[in-house]
């Protein structure tokens, strides 16, 4: 049961990780159809911002506001500079212009930080375990991870769907053509939303920074759990990325945790661990496959969304 807890919890951080960078690209995929490759470069980008900011001011709040902050610019020039005039064109195109962004920041990172990585301490007031039971404990850290990811969530969900701007949101994201037919200024929604999505991959980077090493290419990995999130949850819709999150945080912990005791029964302790981690992120890829062919708008669509 402590297992199952801790796995539980495990499975809930990494789903909460992923979803603040999923929340932003599938709304932008939803209102621009835009295919973003670059999304995960941000996410790397706030947590080289974190690593250099946290220990230059000495404050993990102040350093991780100032690290977001950054992000998000960076987010509102590349949307400006590099993506906007990629609007409307083939999605060949789009996947062509943003993975050159993709190369472009890794080589920007080292240039600017070195080849090296970099490690990011947790906080020393968040660095303790607490107790969750009689025989389990568990780090302050994730915990306070999980709590901060719920809150941005919900946060995110109230603008999203009870105020007028999450209101014009949902529109594009449902049919952008008639949400301008409308009135609704489309371009300042996608200005908007891509700054969002910017912010929010900061924020997960300053989160994953204590946790992973800080390292050129980090983005790349995420990014492709996060399409994976976007096509399973629906394009457009935060409610599906949210969900989905979970159900792929979930079986990659659960996965990890239980699938090398059912697979020593026939392989070798060794080959039971590196046979279990593969198997779960192969689970992922076959409910993908399953959602494309039963359901490929995915589980839980943006309302209205074709």
């Amino acid at each position: 049961m402590s297992l199952l807890i801790e796995q539980t919890l495990n499975g809930v951080q990494l789903a909460l990780l992923l979803f603040l960078v999923a929340a932003g690209l599938t709304l932008v995929f939803g209102i621009m159809d835009f295919m973003n490759l670059s999304h995960g470069s941000l996410f790397m980008m706030g947590a080289y911002f974190a690593a250099t900011f946290v220990p230059m001011t000495g404050s993990f709040v102040l350093g991780g506001l100032l690290a977001i902050m950054c992000t998000t610019l960076l987010g509102f020039a590349v949307e400006a500079i590099w993506l906007r005039p990629l609007f409307g064109r083939g999605h060949l195109d789009q996947v062509l212009g943003t993975f050159g962004l993709v190369l472009f920041f890794n080589d920007f990172v080292r240039l600017v930080w070195g080849a090296a990585g970099r490690t990011l301490a947790v906080p020393q007031m968040l660095a303790g375990q607490v107790s969750l039971g009689p025989s389990l404990t568990y780090p302050v850290y994730r915990l306070v991870l999980i709590g901060a990811g719920l809150v941005v969530a919900g946060g995110l969900y109230l603008l999203v769907q009870r105020t007028k701007a999450g209101m014009v949101i949902r529109a594009a994201a449902s049919d952008r053509d008639m949400a301008g037919a409308i009135g609704a200024d489309v371009t300042l929604v996608s200005t908007f939303v891509f700054g969002l999505g910017a912010a929010l991959a900061g924020l997960a980077g300053l989160f994953a920074a204590p946790l992973l090493t800080v390292q050129i290419g980090m983005g790349d990995n995420i990014l492709i759990l996060t399409l994976v999130i976007i096509v399973i949850g629906g394009l457009g819709s935060v409610r599906g990325a949210f969900l989905a999150a979970l159900i792929v945080g979930l079986i990659d912990a659960l996965g990890r945790a239980y699938l090398p005791e059912l697979l020593r029964l026939v392989l070798s302790p060794v080959a039971a661990s590196t046979a279990a981690g593969a198997l779960s992120s192969v689970a992922i890829y076959i409910l993908l496959a399953a959602v494309l062919l039963v359901k490929p708008q995915g589980l839980f669509p943006a309302r209205g969304a074709r």
